[in-house]
């Protein structure tokens, strides 16, 4: 979807027409089906039927309570359209372009910034719908991952998540470790701290010599002590981003949101980080690149027995949960920043300015910003609701596996979370971000080469309005 930079020479200039930037977004879309498009059927004259699009299948079915509850309220119909994370986006893009997208759709951080820039979206405070949702309720900090620069709520929180280590109990007792160990255990980017330590030991050889023995082969490791996807591109969510969060003093961007300079270039706290992150990969005890095919998730990892433990989001709680391994779950070590971190992160939903049935998609965006909806949501136990006491009711659910939830949770509780790195540019950014960060894990190239990714990077805001106090 997303057309690479090369890690020399500089970006192109940014976006210029909406409807160029959307062709943009779409390149290579043409072969795929749009499906599902609010304009058949009674839809397209303006009819009670919603349109509304996900991409997690896992939900699916939570929502179609929601929605058999909100027609038993109104009459509105609403068909649940799913398609998986990948085609979903082209899709949705695709769809934008040619005027058949849906009437309301489940929004993403990393995406957000861009639609509300090109213009796609409806600002939901400004519609009648929006006076019935109570933006107190929800948990503090998500109402605001959903407002534009501008101000105006284009999304309305649907659920939110954060991180954790989920590893494998067994061989943490095979290696001599408790439950009380990960419980207080700790990270510093100059030894590893205990973190590294552990991981150390986790690490197995195919002679079965661990990482931290005499005649270690970490050419020929059996088992990592942590298990990685990929290189994080430029917001590391489910692999560097606890230890850059706690390392101290260091954001991704000048501003919690909508910033205008990020800070790829910090060599005493990121680019230090990353080079012990990546750091473990020379000693053994993080995967190299190619370990693993691209679609080995970190759940067939640990499961598999071929790493010891993953860091990875609320959202995969019951994907582990099912292994047929005994898990555990601890929260992210403690950094040098004296406290532990994770990313605060959620979905959204939000309305399409295309829509010919935009009242109705509001009521029903609305709706599911409503205890009522988020209760229905906390019953199924896949996602923690955006609303507070939703959340709740979500976390009796999950407990029923027998596995804790404190460590997702104490992030919201003790306001050690941070955001997704939520600004304009965002498919450039990640274009310029995604191929330095995989030379970082493949290559093995120092962090110190991100301050050309970051330089590109930057460049975008000086060349545009977005970077000089325009709109």
């Amino acid at each position: 979807m997303n057309e690479r930079i090369p890690r020399t020479g500089r970006p192109s200039s940014p976006m210029i027409t909406r409807r160029t930037a959307l062709a943009s977004l779409a390149a290579g879309t043409a072969a795929l089906g749009l499906g599902a498009c609010s304009s058949d059927g009674t839809g397209s004259q303006g009819g009670s039927t919603v349109e509304y699009w996900l991409w997690d299948s896992l939900q699916k079915p939570a929502y179609e309570a929601c929605a058999e509850r909100f027609k038993e309220k109104t009459g509105i119909t609403v068909n649940i359209t799913q398609t998986g994370w990948d085609d979903y986006w082209t899709k949705l893009t695709a769809a934008f372009i040619a005027g058949t997208g849906p009437d309301a759709f489940i929004d993403h951080v990393s995406k957000f910034a861009q639609f509300v820039d090109l213009d796609v979206l409806v600002p939901l405070d400004e519609q009648e719908a929006w006076a019935g949702v109570d933006e107190s309720s929800f948990q503090a900090g998500l109402i605001d991952l959903w407002k534009g620069e501008d101000g105006h709520q284009y999304g309305c929180p649907k659920d939110w998540d954060t991180e954790a280590v989920f590893y494998n109990r067994s061989m943490l007792a095979d290696a001599g470790y408790t439950e009380e160990d990960v419980a207080h255990w700790d990270w510093n980017p100059d030894d590893g701290g205990s973190f590294e330590a552990m991981i150390a030991h986790l690490t197995v050889d195919r002679n079965g010599v661990r990482g931290d023995e005499e005649g270690f082969d970490k050419d020929h490791v059996a088992v990592y002590g942590l298990g990685t996807k990929d290189a994080g591109d430029g917001d590391g969510q489910t692999s560097w981003s606890p230890f850059t969060g706690s390392v101290g003093d260091w954001s991704y961007m000048d501003r919690p949101t909508w910033g205008t300079r990020y800070r790829y270039d910090d060599a005493d706290r990121f680019q230090r980080t990353i080079d012990w992150y990546f750091g473990l990969v020379d000693k053994g005890c993080l995967n190299s690149y190619g370990t693993f095919s691209d679609v080995t998730g970190q759940d067939i990892q640990l499961g598999s027995g071929a790493v010891a433990m993953v860091v990875h989001g609320a959202w995969m709680f019951n994907t582990f949960a099912k292994l047929d391994i005994d898990v555990g779950i601890a929260a992210t070590p403690v950094g040098p920043s004296g406290r532990n971190a994770s990313m605060l992160n959620g979905v959204g939903d939000s309305v399409v300015k295309q829509s010919p049935r935009i009242a109705e998609a509001c009521r029903w965006v609305a709706f599911l910003g409503t205890a009522e909806a988020q209760d229905i949501v906390a019953s199924y136990g896949v996602v923690f609701p955006a609303i507070a006491s939703s959340t709740e009711k979500a976390i009796e659910v999950f407990e029923r596996t027998g596995l804790p939830v404190d460590s997702f949770t104490q992030h919201v509780e003790n306001g050690t979370g941070f955001y997704f790195p939520l600004s304009y540019f965002g498919a450039d950014i990640l274009a310029i971000m995604s191929p330095a960060m995989e030379a970082v894990w493949s290559e093995r190239l120092p962090a110190s080469s991100l301050d050309e990714a970051n330089e590109q990077i930057n460049l975008l805001f000086e060349t545009s309005s977005r970077g000089r106090g325009g709109s």
